[in-house]
Formats: C-alpha cells, sequence, structure tokens
C-alpha cells in the first residue's frame, strides 16, 4: 500500500548451499535479512507456522484460522504488557470485541514461516479501544493479512460495558503507538 514505511527490525532467512563465486551468494552460515514493512513502531510479535490442520480445502490455511492467530495475539500481547487473564478475572474486568475486521490479502500456506503483529492502536481511556493486526512473511516481505478490532471493557460478572478500571488505563493507554502513515 502507498506511504507504507519499513520498520527497524529484521529477520533472518537462511539460503541452502549454492555453487557460485563465494562474493555473489550469501552463504548459511551467513544468513540474508529483509525488512518487513510494518505498519506502525514496534509491534508485539507472536511467531506462527501454519499446521495440517490449519490447511483446508482449498490448499491454504482457513480463513477462521486467521480470526484464531489474532486471538492469540491479542492475548500474548496483554499478558506481554501486565495484563493477564487472571487480572481480568480479579477485576472482574475484559476488553472484549465490539467489531471485527479482516483484510485478507494473500494466502498462507503449510510451511511457512509467519509473524503476526499487533498494536494498541487508540483508547479514550474509560471504555474503548482499538487493535490493530499484520500478519507478514518474513521471507519475502509480504502482507498477508491487516486486521482491527474495536473493543470495549465488559464486567466480567454482568457481560454489560463499563469504565476502564485504572490498571487497565496505565497499561493500555502507555502501550498506544501512531501510525507511521
Amino acid at each position: 500500500m502507498p506511504g507504507r514505511q519499513a520498520h527497524s527490525a529484521r529477520y533472518t532467512i537462511g539460503l541452502g548451499r549454492m555453487s557460485a563465486p563465494a562474493d555473489r551468494l550469501i552463504m548459511p552460515d551467513t544468513p540474508a535479512t529483509l525488512p518487513v514493512a510494518w505498519d506502525h513502531p514496534d509491534p508485539f510479535i507472536l511467531p506462527l507456522a501454519p499446521l495440517p490442520e490449519d490447511i483446508d480445502g482449498l490448499n491454504h490455511v482457513n480463513n477462521a484460522v486467521y480470526v484464531h492467530w489474532c486471538e492469540r495475539a491479542g492475548w500474548a500481547h496483554s499478558a506481554n504488557l501486565g495484563l493477564t487473564l487472571a487480572d481480568y478475572r480479579r477485576l472482574n474486568r475484559a476488553m472484549a470485541i465490539r467489531r471485527g475486521e479482516y483484510d485478507y490479502r494473500l494466502p498462507a500456506r503449510l510451511g511457512d514461516a509467519l509473524e503476526l503483529g499487533t498494536w494498541i492502536t487508540a483508547t479514550d481511556g474509560k471504555l474503548a479501544m482499538e487493535r490493530r493486526f499484520q500478519l507478514v512473511r518474513p521471507r519475502d516481505g509480504a502482507t498477508l493479512l491487516y486486521g482491527r478490532w474495536d473493543v470495549v471493557c465488559i464486567e466480567l460478572s454482568s457481560g454489560r460495558p463499563t469504565r476502564m478500571p485504572p490498571e487497565f488505563c496505565a497499561v493500555y493507554h502507555g502501550a498506544v503507538v501512531r501510525s507511521q502513515t
């Protein structure tokens, strides 16, 4: 997409043995790096590899698997920020998905090494938050999926929307990133 900027993170790609002049090759013990054009700075990255059961009748990863991967990335990112499922239960609060959007751009296949980046891109500090996702295939830098969630804080015991507790505000507001585009 126009306007996307490369992120400073680099990814290692190993190459097999080849017969050619050494000055024209990247040897296996000297891996190549390929920049990934992340949409936002400093993603939380969940490494992924499709399993045989993720592959559907069209010989690619089923779309529902991408949704599950986004859920895993969201939970892992929250835990990395310091808010775990145990904290959600203790506080009787959770961030529930109000709306999810997924833009499937390219298929993932068995054998692909993938990275799913996620960010918190907005919060009102009261009730709502936005989380973004980008699934990339580092070997060629391709973006396979963009995702976006609008989430709302709920009281677990009632399921009703309620204000974020101070712990959520401190953690999630501090993690908000701004778009580079």
